[in-house]
């Protein structure tokens, strides 16, 4: 029995949930910030000719920024759920825990990700075309809040990923 708990609670169980901690938020704030400043790039270029429609303009870097925000929701949620080891210093924190919370980092972290990379070219060459020709401006939205989404599916996945537990002091210890 003492084999089987040492294989689904060992001591470095804790390290995966740690990966999906900065998994989650590094990834999404490098999709946040590749947004953002692809975003603001074109947002420059665009309000010299009309920097009327600056303010108008700025929904791309916007929507880029909640990408970082759903990087640190799922960040503090999964450190919330890591476990420190019970007074004997036996670790509590399964494997099981710690590959869900490893998965639930990169399911978020990676789709903010892509939707930041998404967001920041559609908003660069969105907010120039917008620029030259205001009617672009609705369908430069619909393609923003379909990128935007990539991020939001990897953030509800995430949340139920992160919920999956296995405690190890019901194994019988």
């Amino acid at each position: 029995m003492a084999d089987i708990t040492y294989e689904t609670c060992p001591t470095s169980a804790p390290f995966f949930g740690f990966m999906g901690v900065t998994a989650a938020l590094c990834f999404a704030n490098i999709g946040a910030a590749y947004g953002t400043a692809k975003s603001g790039v074109g947002i420059s270029s665009m309000g010299v000719m009309n920097p009327q429609l600056v303010m108008r303009n700025i929904i791309p870097v916007v929507m880029a920024g909640v990408l970082g925000i759903y990087g640190l929701i799922v960040a503090v949620i999964i450190q919330g759920a890591i476990t420190t080891p019970d007074n004997t210093g036996a670790t509590v924190y399964s494997s099981f825990t710690g590959y869900a919370h490893l998965s639930a980092g990169l399911c978020c972290g990676l789709s903010g990700l892509a939707a930041g990379m998404a967001i920041g070219i559609v908003g660069d060459a969105g907010v120039r075309a917008v620029g030259q020709q205001e009617r672009l401006f609705v369908g430069m939205i619909l393609i923003l809040i379909f990128a935007e989404a990539l991020g939001l599916y990897g953030l509800i996945v995430a949340l139920i990923l992160s919920q999956q537990s296995y405690d190890c002091s019901a194994s019988g210890r």
